[in-house]
């Protein structure tokens, strides 16, 4: 029996592009922690709906609008919607839910959970004015400063985990740190692709103590401006779904965990949609060809 109170206990009526459908929200809902006050060691009751709660994050995380922005309309303090936001990062929970719909779908899709390859590549966003000295950096390779995510998916494109750091270090650098949290939640990985950034030493490291290879994905020598190359596709098609929320075209936050966290919610709401779209229609030829009447003399 849940503990939320009923007198503010109404959900709101949605009409955001973000606001989770009822199809979305009976995937979220079981995933969500438990509230304090159903635990043995107790807590006081939620007075608002959790439905409100997630719409309300997720539409600052979509319209890239101040927690303080907050739409009157959703019922619910603006401090509050952004305790749960910091609330659910700090314990863990948004990481679990995460790890668990990526897993939902790939069971989804019918493929294997345990994931033995990924691709990793990075992308320099500029800070904000809110962003603090000790937590940003130039990246002198594309002239922005600010911070840069780290970010590695499975072959199918989907986000496995990102990382934010100074947009100062190579990338070769805090990808050690990268490949070490990926061997510890995914023991099986074998594989990782990358660019030639990731190369060097990074790449004897990486089988010595951790047991996966790293494979290079180069520029081909004729290439001249912008080219599709293998694999790599996936990871920099995952960065163009990154930036279709407009919290993450630019870093405002001032903890570097909770720019992971809106990160972490952008994947989750792609994940959320992805198990709830209804099935694609089957392909049909391009341009079909039609039988050819036999003249008649």
């Amino acid at each position: 029996m849940t503990c939320i109170h009923t007198e503010q206990g109404t959900v709101r009526e949605r009409h955001y592009p973000s606001d989770t459908t009822d199809a979305e929200w009976a995937v979220l809902e079981p995933l969500l922690p438990v509230p304090a006050c159903e635990l043995p060691t107790g807590g006081r009751p939620e007075a608002h709906p959790r439905r409100n709660i997630v719409d309300a994050i997720r539409y600052v995380n979509d319209n890239g609008v101040k927690w303080r922005a907050v739409p009157v309309d959703f019922g619910i303090p603006w401090r509050t919607v952004y305790g749960f936001f910091q609330r659910w990062r700090a314990s863990g929970d948004l990481a679990r839910i995460h790890a668990e719909l990526h897993e939902q779908v790939s069971v989804h899709d019918g493929i294997n959970p345990r994931t033995v390859a990924v691709i990793l590549d990075s992308q320099s966003v500029k800070g904000a004015e809110t962003v603090g000295q000790d937590t940003r950096g130039f990246d002198g390779g594309k002239l922005i400063n600010g911070r840069k995510r780290h970010l590695a998916v499975d072959m199918r494109g989907m986000p496995l985990a990102v990382m934010v750091t100074k947009a100062s270090p190579h990338d070769s650098v805090p990808a050690r740190d990268q490949l070490f949290r990926l061997r510890l939640t995914h023991p099986e990985l074998a594989v990782a692709w990358a660019d030639s950034a990731y190369g060097g030493t990074l790449v004897d490291w990486s089988r010595s103590f951790l047991g996966i290879t790293l494979k290079a994905v180069p520029r081909r020598k004729d290439q001249d401006g912008f080219a599709v190359l293998a694999k790599r596709w996936r990871v920099e098609r995952a960065i163009s779904w990154i930036m279709r929320a407009r919290r993450n075209v630019r870093d405002y936050e001032r903890l570097i965990s909770h720019s992971e966290a809106h990160l972490t919610w952008t994947f989750i709401t792609l994940m959320v949609r992805r198990l709830t779209r209804p099935p694609r229609p089957p392909r049909s030829s391009p341009h079909p060809v039609e039988p050819v009447k036999a003249e008649r003399h």
